[in-house]
């Protein structure tokens, strides 16, 4: 079984900051609790696309810039922050 999630198509048509800002959202509506039961779920599994198609993004731009450097090194700066 694959633990890889399947990104709408909406979603990867976004930009990483139009999905970090409607991830934002939903995280918003599920803390605030006033959001029925299947609603909950449904944008629990939407912010669960948008989370992978973050992490996905950020992987590849970390990837990138160990290519540009040559290293870690880049990546090893932003980690101790």
């Amino acid at each position: 079984m694959s633990d890889k999630i399947e990104i709408d198509e909406d979603i990867q048509a976004m930009s990483f900051e139009q999905a970090m800002t409607e991830l934002e959202s939903i995280v918003d509506r599920l803390e605030t609790g006033d959001v029925a039961l299947e609603e909950s779920i449904e944008i629990y599994q939407r912010g669960s696309q948008l989370r992978a198609f973050c992490e996905e993004k950020l992987k590849s731009a970390q990837a990138r810039i160990e290519k540009i450097t040559g290293n870690g090194a880049a990546t090893e700066a932003l980690d101790s922050e």
